[in-house]
């Protein structure tokens, strides 16, 4: 029973060092780090000193190093553009919308440990895992090895910075726009729900003549309506095929 502990601990060991290997582009040097970063408070585990240990302390210190790290970047890449502009474009790559499919596209979904009881928990907390892993990289590497990984692995992947800068983000206003053009009833509801001990997690859920659409999560209120909107967009995007396949049948 002790050895197969042991070899359950040592493969999951493997798959971490793997994924991390994988989406960073280097092994970690103290894997304690890493598995700290993936742990979710819905499974957090008293320490010696009775302390609730889970990844919000490094998506603490993640959120800061990755605004550095996209600020720099940023500053750099557009020598002559005002703080404004490069305020703004910050925003629009680490916001939590954005955060949370770029985790999703680069695995974090199949690292991430939380209390699956809750299905819809996945959705809204991989973008914060995300923030704890860059912690996590610049403990364990330091700030410009941490750097060259957000820059290399992140940034220049998966963003089309053309794109960013000329996009409209405002995703509740788009989808306001496309219901008055189409004649649709819209509202958003919003519930509010507590995840940890200083933390408030927010719901929504947009209907549509009264059918239930996306359903958005964030730290605020207005974070949650753009997740939501983002959501029922990308659904409508989806559904137009069909509903252009059905009327030419």
């Amino acid at each position: 029973m002790v050895w197969n502990l042991l070899r359950k601990k040592n493969n999951n060991d493997d798959k971490l060092i793997a994924a991390i290997r994988n989406i960073a582009g280097f092994s970690p040097k103290n894997l304690e780090l890493y598995k700290l970063a993936t742990l979710h408070s819905s499974l957090a585990k008293s320490n010696h000193q009775g302390q609730k240990e889970s990844n919000e302390r490094l998506e603490y210190l993640g959120d800061a190093v990755l605004g550095a790290a996209v600020a720099d970047y940023l500053f750099k890449k557009f020598p002559f553009k005002d703080e404004g502009f490069l305020t703004e474009i910050r925003s629009r790559i680490v916001n939590r919308e954005a955060l949370n499919i770029l985790a999703k596209k680069i695995g974090i979904n199949t690292i991430v440990q939380f209390d699956n009881k809750n299905a819809q928990l996945q959705q809204v907390i991989l973008g914060n895992t995300l923030e704890a892993i860059v912690g996590a990289v610049y403990l364990d590497k330091g700030y410009v090895r941490c750097k060259k990984f957000v820059i290399d692995k992140l940034i220049v992947p998966h963003y089309d910075l053309e794109e960013v800068v000329n996009s409209n983000s405002n995703y509740k206003s788009k989808l306001i726009e496309w219901a008055q053009r189409e004649g649709k009833i819209i509202r958003f509801d919003i519930s509010e729900s507590k995840t940890s001990k200083n933390r408030k997690e927010f719901t929504a859920q947009v209907f549509l003549d009264n059918e239930a659409k996306g359903t958005g999560f964030g730290i605020n209120k207005k974070k949650a309506e753009q997740d939501a909107s983002f959501k029922t967009l990308e659904m409508l995007r989806t559904e137009q095929p069909t509903e252009d396949n059905q009327s030419e049948s």
